[in-house]
């Protein structure tokens, strides 16, 4: 097993991939190891050459005592690549991950050629991480496990892959309580916000639109505000993407972080509208529509996905509820009911509002759109959500 070794602390990597692509770093959240990255990697390795690390206090590194830092850990990544041969990479982390990264990119702004900052903050509640390190150095991770396992995945992903989420709740539990604590001391003395407009490099923010530890609200959004022409694109995902959506976050790193010279930049602009699209109306129904492409239409078909799904859709200003809010009111009011329908449908399969708030939308577009239209517009929605019942009570 390879080892860094930094001040006698063992830091353990990985490095997986072809030698001649570039390198992209994955850095692990606090509470998880490299094999975070574990199902992202089979979509990742036909472009990057992979160097994964176990952060210090976490997986077979080792776990001193003590309060660690941020300026410590980003310390420890430039031993790894120092040990592994890397001069300079693209940087890829999640929640502490991302915030190492960016002490990375502040303190070797020349090892770094990118940042991709996923489900992280630039800032947190300092008091809140010191009552969570005095528990786990009383009580141990035990102790915080099941909040920790709340914020880590969506009840929606828990529900439909129990094993997944359980591996990651023994890994929580039996890792090092000094290692925990000691990288908890790191985010909760970070001071990154007020510095983040000296970083130089193509930054990428990912946020997760199930992220209740990180929101982009609050969190995201101000790292794109402060780094110079940050970029960000949204996940349907909770603070750990790639286990959630490791498929959708890799296109996402691939997408940005592939090199200028071989970047088709109409190609990179599609996918990144694809993801949007993937997210708001579902694999299925994407899949069925593209399926439908044909030579008059696929012109057509590119345009939307590159123009109304990227440029649009993921834009940071407002998130997807109050888009698809928007959505349903216009097509109300311009009796545009197929677009209606599929709003409607996905809206609902996907947790993207309650039927009371679509209850809302119609009574509210009643006064502005007219009673016909609203009318028409219950009347079609109630077919949907007769559709719907049939279907859950069939399963």
């Amino acid at each position: 097993m390879p080892f860094a070794i930094r001040e006698d602390v063992r830091l353990y990597w990985k490095l997986d991939g072809v030698p001649d692509l570039p390198v992209l770093v994955l850095l692990n959240s606090i509470g998880t190891e490299m094999a975070l990255w574990e199902t992202s990697v089979p979509h990742l390795l036909p472009a990057f050459s992979l160097l994964r690390i176990d952060t210090r206090g976490h997986g077979a590194s080792d776990a001193p005592d003590g309060d660690y830092s941020l300026a410590m850990l980003a310390d420890d990544v430039v031993a790894v690549m120092d040990a592994a041969g890397v001069q300079s990479a693209a940087i890829a982390g999640v929640s502490l991950g991302g915030m190492i990264a960016m002490e990375l990119a502040l303190a070797y702004p020349t090892r770094v050629t990118a940042l991709a900052l996923v489900c992280t903050s630039a800032t947190m509640d300092a008091g809140a991480w010191r009552d969570r390190i005095e528990i786990v150095r009383a009580r141990g991770t035990a102790a915080i496990a099941d909040m920790a396992m709340v914020r880590f995945l969506s009840p929606r992903f828990v529900a439909t892959h129990s094993g997944a989420a359980e591996s990651v709740r023994q890994g929580l539990i039996a890792m090092a309580d000094a290692g925990y604590a000691g990288c908890g001391a790191a985010i909760r003395d970070m001071a990154l916000i007020d510095r983040l407009p000296a970083i130089g490099m193509p930054t990428l923010v990912v946020a997760g639109d199930r992220d209740l530890s990180t929101p982009f609200t609050g969190h995201g959004e101000r790292i794109v505000a402060a780094v110079p022409d940050a970029h960000v694109v949204h996940l349907d995902a909770a603070h750990l993407a790639p286990i959630e959506t490791p498929a959708a976050l890799a296109a996402t790193l691939r997408a940005f972080l592939k090199p200028a010279d071989t970047q088709d930049a109409a190609n990179t602009l599609f996918e990144a509208g694809l993801l949007n699209r993937r997210r708001v109306l579902g694999d299925a129904w994407v899949d069925a529509s593209l399926a439908k492409r044909t030579d008059f239409t696929a012109d057509f078909q590119a345009m939307i996905t590159r123009i109304a799904w990227n440029e649009i859709w993921g834009r940071p200003g407002l998130d997807d509820r109050s888009r698809r809010f928007i959505v349903l009111a216009i097509t109300v009011a311009l009796g545009r009911w197929e677009e209606f329908a599929l709003h409607v449908r996905t809206g609902l399969m996907r947790d993207g509002f309650t039927r009371e708030e679509l209850k809302e939308v119609l009574m509210q577009t009643a006064i502005y759109a007219g009673v016909p239209a609203a009318n028409t517009a219950f009347v079609e929605a109630g077919k949907i959500i007769a559709e719907l019942d049939s279907s859950s009570n069939k399963g």
